[in-house]
């Protein structure tokens, strides 16, 4: 037990030497105004140099992680099928699933799925 935290703070304390030696060695200095502007050629930029982020995009990726962790959690009820009881799995499995399709009529009908307006 002492060895293991001996070796934990020798870890700790080159870790914490490591970052202090990188911050010291940086060459990046915050203060360059050059640096900070989205260009570094020196001209001034004549329109926004990021590009319009699109909130329906935005939207259809979450509908799809939500989903995709959705379908993740019906994998361990298919596992367990054969070790619980038939009419509790089944009630289960049909709840689960009855909330899967309220979700997906529900942004059916806001027009979540909808790509354009």
């Amino acid at each position: 037990m002492l060895n293991m935290m001996f070796l934990f703070f020798i870890t700790i304390i080159i870790s914490n030497i490591m970052m202090l030696i990188s911050i010291i060695m940086s060459k990046k200095t915050f203060k360059d105004r050059e640096k900070c502007s989205p260009f570094e050629c020196g001209f001034n930029p004549k329109q926004l140099s990021r590009i319009p982020f699109s909130l329906h995009f935005f939207l259809i990726t979450m509908i799809f992680l939500i989903f995709d962790v959705e379908i993740a959690l019906i994998f361990p009820m298919i596992k367990t099928f054969n070790l619980t009881n038939m009419i509790m799995w089944s009630s289960i499995s049909i709840f689960f699933l009855i909330i899967l399709i309220l979700g997906i009529y529900h942004e059916w009908n806001q027009s979540m799925l909808n790509w354009t307006y």
